[in-house]
């Protein structure tokens, strides 16, 4: 249920994806996706996406999610128009491995969205 795409461009490896499924709600999540920034704006992001919701699509899950911390409205943009819709903020996110010391929650206020697109109704 988890599959890793990498995007190849002139020998270079420009952009990555993962997916992971859960059996358990038969979502897919959309996982680590991230393009060179000298590569950003090429379309890269968006072909890696619809892997992810192509996968999705075969395997028979009935939808895809994914959180992110970007900060960037390029990111919200790029999930929207592969037709997920925003469903979620959760504030003062803590990423893995932080432990919430006085200084991690001085300096990293994440805020962590989340995203949902519905492939098929359960």
């Amino acid at each position: 249920g988890s599959c890793f795409w990498v995007a190849v461009l002139d020998g270079n490896v420009v952009g990555i994806v993962a997916a992971r499924g859960n059996e358990e709600d038969n979502t897919v999540e959309l996982r680590r996706m991230s393009v060179d920034s000298n590569y950003r704006g090429k379309g890269i992001a968006k072909a890696l996406g619809r892997k992810v919701l192509e996968f999705a699509v075969l395997n028979n899950y009935s939808s895809v999610v994914l959180g992110t911390t970007a900060v960037k409205m390029a990111a919200h943009k790029l999930y929207e128009s592969l037709g997920f819709k925003h469903v979620g903020v959760v504030e003062h996110y803590a990423l893995p491995g932080m432990t919430r010391s006085l200084l991690e929650r001085m300096f990293f206020q994440l805020r962590y969205h989340r995203y949902r697109l519905q492939l098929r109704e359960e």
